[in-house]
């Protein structure tokens, strides 16, 4: 442990000795998992001989991913927590390491499973009850048959998977080690290293003329080494082609939907609700022109806080103001909430070398632990219900779910992190009496809604157009993609191209378009959670219990089925129109305000 985190309160630490009491237990289990791996490579091409090989294989196999998780959350938390420490950097490229292995040891076990006819499998079944446990994962691995290639195709396509992902790598390396940005004036004058890190802040700035340098020398940058971000996209883009096509997917955006079980409908559904509500956007970026008194609204306006007023929490009075709130799911949810908050889940404070952000983490036999650097902000108080949603939907899921149904897809997870943002924004809202403390609350709730909803899915369209243009033959050279992307921009935000000629070159800084169809999800997520809140506040006792129902259900069963039994067809544009009908009665509020003069 370093100097500076010595120096914090022990109550303030994550206790990762819940996991492992001691490093020698860790390193103790380590060497056991690699020798039980050893002994399962005997366990190649004798899945599918026998009904008991069937249970007893797919036990083993599920066994050691357990054990294996466990091992590694404590190698990498640990890591995390000061990654300066060589010893737990190498505890983690240890865990990362016997990963691969048990991928390599197990590579067998998808392509023999789906040599079984279906015939072979009910009788499998009929033979020995218990395989009857594992029915819904096995229903999931049947569905990919059609596109599972033979063993010896499937076994290449693999080998070649670091060739297929070089394109993000090579992004990777290029935007984090080798841009270079300008050196830019900061809100006190100073010259600074324009860097990824300050961007944001620096485009948050009261002062436009810092925001403006720092847009113009992000963008001009990306303007250089436009024609290199444009091949690494394109052949990212070809790779996901290429691998839908191989497996006989009609389109990369099905291959990639097909993994969670959602049909393209849902993706449609959301762009265009959203294209249907773009007036909204439009009437918000026309409130902030007036608000900061601009006659001409740029991009890089788009970021910096109307409120002038701080709202500021100690991390003592944003645990006791997250448990008010999320008292409203009821004694078990909020007993549970006690727990993370008292029995050291959270690991809390910056410190030096300790990873940055926040996030939830754990595995299926630890607690669901979170990572916060803490700052005294509204905005950390909405990181603490966050993560604290993702924590508790772990703890359900974990409680009432065997192992192999212990987890819950990403299409899923954002829900129920967002719905506690929902819940406290709701919370807040009924509680204050001043105007600027109002105006602050919907303006921090407009901006994330902008941010989630409407951005995510700007992003889900230009990801959509730019495989299908692949797909259809199109060469996306950096004029095609900065025409495509300035035109979507334009048609999101209602500012024109011609006066904001930057923006175009955005495509190029965002990592997520390497992610393979993964933004649209943030975009539905933040709607379910906007409807879900709604009627968790407002609804009845039975919302209630729909929704602690979803919590529990981990992934027996399809994302689509899971939610529903909260109350949400993601199927329909019903929860998309709920979403924006609140955002809609938020916008007018802020408008009042605005009236008023309570941003003054």
């Amino acid at each position: 442990m370093s100097d500076n985190r010595r120096h914090i309160d022990e109550k303030y630490q994550w206790d990762l000795r819940t996991v492992f009491a001691t490093d020698e237990a860790w390193e103790r289990e380590l060497a056991a998992i690699a020798s039980d791996l050893d002994e399962a490579k005997k366990c190649k091409g004798h899945l599918v001989e026998s009904s008991q090989n069937l249970l007893s294989i797919t036990e083993q196999y599920l066994d050691l991913s357990r054990r294996l998780e466990k091992v590694y959350v404590y190698a990498s938390m640990k890591n995390d927590q000061d990654t300066t420490v060589a010893k737990y950097q190498e505890y983690q490229a240890k865990a990362t390491a016997l990963y691969a292995k048990f991928s390599e040891v197990f590579a067998f076990y998808e392509s023999e499973l789906l040599q079984l006819s279906q015939a072979t499998f009910a009788d499998f079944v009929a033979e020995t009850p218990a395989l009857s446990a594992y029915a819904h994962f096995f229903e999931q691995l049947f569905k990919r048959q059609p596109h599972v290639l033979s063993q010896a195709e499937e076994e290449l396509l693999a080998g070649a998977q670091e060739i297929f992902g070089a394109a993000g790598e090579t992004f990777g390396i290029l935007d984090n080690a080798d841009m270079v940005f300008p050196i830019v004036s900061d809100d006190e004058g100073n010259q600074v290293q324009l860097t990824h890190g300050n961007f944001i802040s620096l485009l948050e700035s009261k002062n436009r003329e810092v925001r403006k340098e720092a847009y113009q020398a992000m963008y001009a940058t990306y303007e250089q080494f436009q024609h290199t971000y444009a091949k690494t996209l394109q052949t990212n883009v070809k790779v996901h082609n290429y691998d839908a096509r191989v497996h006989h997917f009609q389109s990369a955006r099905e291959a990639a939907l097909a993994a969670n079980d959602i049909p393209e409908s849902v993706y449609d559904t959301l762009v265009e609700t959203v294209n249907d509500y773009l007036p909204l956007l439009h009437r918000y970026v026309a409130l902030r022109k007036k608000i900061l008194k601009l006659d001409d609204l740029k991009m890089y306006d788009l970021h910096t806080p109307l409120s002038e007023m701080d709202m500021s929490f100690t991390y003592e009075e944003a645990l006791k103001k997250a448990e008010e709130v999320l008292a409203v799911f009821g004694e078990d949810y909020a007993a549970r909430v006690h727990r993370a908050f008292t029995e050291r889940w959270i690991d809390v404070h910056v410190n030096k070398g300790k990873r940055s952000g926040a996030y939830s983490g754990g595995s299926y036999d630890t607690n669901a632990f979170m990572l916060l650097n803490w700052q005294d902000t509204l905005d950390n108080l909405f990181t603490l219900v966050h993560e604290t949603g993702h924590s508790l939907h772990s703890t359900f899921t974990r409680e009432n779910q065997p192992y192999v149904y212990g987890d819950y897809s990403i299409f899923l997870a954002e829900i129920a992190s967002t719905t506690n943002e929902n819940i406290l924004t709701e919370t807040l809202l009924k509680e204050v009496t001043d105007d600027k403390a109002r105006f602050a609350i919907l303006n921090h709730y407009l901006d994330g809604f902008k941010g989630t909803i409407f951005r995510q899915t700007q992003f889900a369209e230009f990801e959509d157009s730019i495989h299908k243009a692949d797909q259809a033959g199109d060469v996306l050279t950096s004029d095609y993609l900065n025409q495509l992307y300035a035109e979507l921009n334009e048609k999101y935000y209602g500012l024109s191209k011609e006066d904001n000629p930057e923006i175009q070159y955005e495509w190029a800084r965002i990592p997520h378009f390497y992610y393979n169809y993964y933004v649209y999800q943030y975009a539905t997520g933040f709607a379910a959670a906007s409807y879900l809140a709604d009627k968790v506040v407002h609804g009845t006792q039975a919302d209630i219990d729909r929704y602690l129902d979803y919590l529990k259900e981990g992934s027996s069963d399809y994302p689509l089925n899971v939610i529903a039994k909260a109350g949400v067809d993601m199927t329909s544009r019903d929860y998309l129109d709920a979403a924006f009908k609140i955002f809609e009665e938020r916008l007018n509020e802020l408008e009042a305000l605005v009236e008023k003069g309570a941003h003054l």
